[in-house]
């Protein structure tokens, strides 16, 4: 079965009480019973529920797995993996440019861990096997990275993790399932923050995590019930909706990008262009200072300034002061992140209009530059 035909059968067949092509939102948080303990498979809408059920079975089915718990935020998916399976002075190894939550969480969540975190540059397997060692737990993966898009040998990495004993986690938000299988390249968990393209409209915030089999799954199970950190019954509903448009989305989205892409690099003003040649993401270094950026990413047209990516509607950032401000500068430009990097999502909008929308913004930095110069 294709994947676009997947999306929109596997695991979602009508409603069979009321044979409704489109399932209900069950919006309920407690279910009654026939006596204790036993009931139709629900008692409590934290520990399960029907719509969040039909979710957590149709992203299993486009992984490729069978497991999957689905969570109030993608940094609570997180978070989930984490304290499940990190221990204190744990080693966990990370891309260079890992995502500025992910950061966040190892190192002042779990700060009381005395956690070892290695960045690595993991599109160079010598280094990553030299950083992998016996006491390496988690190894974090990011392909492609954010917001630099590095893509990485996931199959090469998780040989070299599994020959330590160690654990390989893939943050597939960026790919997608449609254009990256993480676990068949040899990953162990996979996470999505489902708020970006899965649900790919702007509208809710969500997190999911997936495991390959059933014993690296269950405690992972047990911190979603136990914690709490449990998506709405609507959120869970729109997301379903949305999926069922992400193939064609994520074409939109790529085809756009790729445009995108190919404009930026022919630019004076664009000093580096980021992008793998697949996806929905573009970054650029503007040549010009943090008063270029500031003046760039706020005057768009099309481009709204904010968090996030992977909606219908594009979308620009300035890394440095928004998604990755909880890394210290210093640390930034240590990890190949400088001040001039701008991150954009292309929305499904025509690549004209938003073509020609970045290059009215970088014309008017070379004309305002021209003029401090001349002055």
């Amino acid at each position: 079965m294709h994947f676009a035909t997947r999306a929109i059968h596997a695991a979602q067949p009508s409603d069979p009480l009321t044979g409704a092509l489109i399932a209900p939102i069950y919006q309920t948080s407690t279910y009654e019973q026939d006596s204790p303990g036993v009931n139709l498979g629900f008692d409590y809408s934290r520990t399960n529920n029907p719509t969040r059920q039909r979710l957590e079975e149709v992203l299993a089915e486009l992984e490729g797995v069978k497991h999957c718990a689905v969570f109030a935020s993608g940094l609570a998916a997180e978070h989930a993996v984490l304290q499940a399976y990190l221990r204190p002075n744990d080693e966990v190894v990370v891309p260079i440019d890992v995502y500025g939550g992910t950061y966040r969480l190892l190192t002042r969540v779990f700060a009381s861990f005395n956690l070892t975190i290695t960045p690595v540059d993991t599109t160079n397997l010598a280094a990553v096997g030299r950083a992998v060692t016996s006491r390496t737990r988690l190894v974090w993966l990011e392909s492609p990275t954010n917001p630099r898009l590095i893509v990485s040998d996931i199959k090469a990495i998780a040989e070299i993790a599994h020959g330590h004993g160690a654990l390989v986690v893939v943050d597939n938000t960026f790919a997608t399932p449609v254009y990256q299988q993480p676990f068949s390249l040899g990953a162990d968990i996979v996470v999505h923050s489902v708020t970006k393209y899965l649900a790919g409209h702007s509208d809710l915030i969500q997190g999911a995590a997936l495991a390959r089999d059933a014993a690296t799954f269950e405690p992972i199970k047990f911190l979603q019930n136990a914690i709490g950190a449990v998506p709405a019954p609507l959120d869970c509903w729109l997301t379903l909706r949305g999926i069922k448009t992400l193939e064609l989305r994520m074409q939109r989205h790529s085809a756009n990008a790729a445009a995108i892409a190919e404009a930026l690099r022919a630019h004076p003003a664009v000093t580096k262009v980021y992008y793998p040649g697949f996806g929905g993401m573009v970054s650029f270094e503007l040549a010009g200072t943090a008063n270029d950026v500031t003046e760039f990413v706020s005057n768009r047209r099309f481009f709204a300034l904010g968090e996030s990516l992977g909606g219908v509607k594009s979308l620009v950032c300035h890394p440095a002061r928004m998604t990755h401000a909880s890394i210290p500068a210093e640390r930034r430009a240590e990890l190949g992140l400088p001040d001039t990097l701008i991150r954009l999502s292309p929305g499904i909008e025509h690549a004209d209009d938003l073509i020609a929308d970045l290059l009215e913004g970088l014309r008017t930095v070379q004309e305002k530059r021209s003029e401090l110069t001349t002055a």
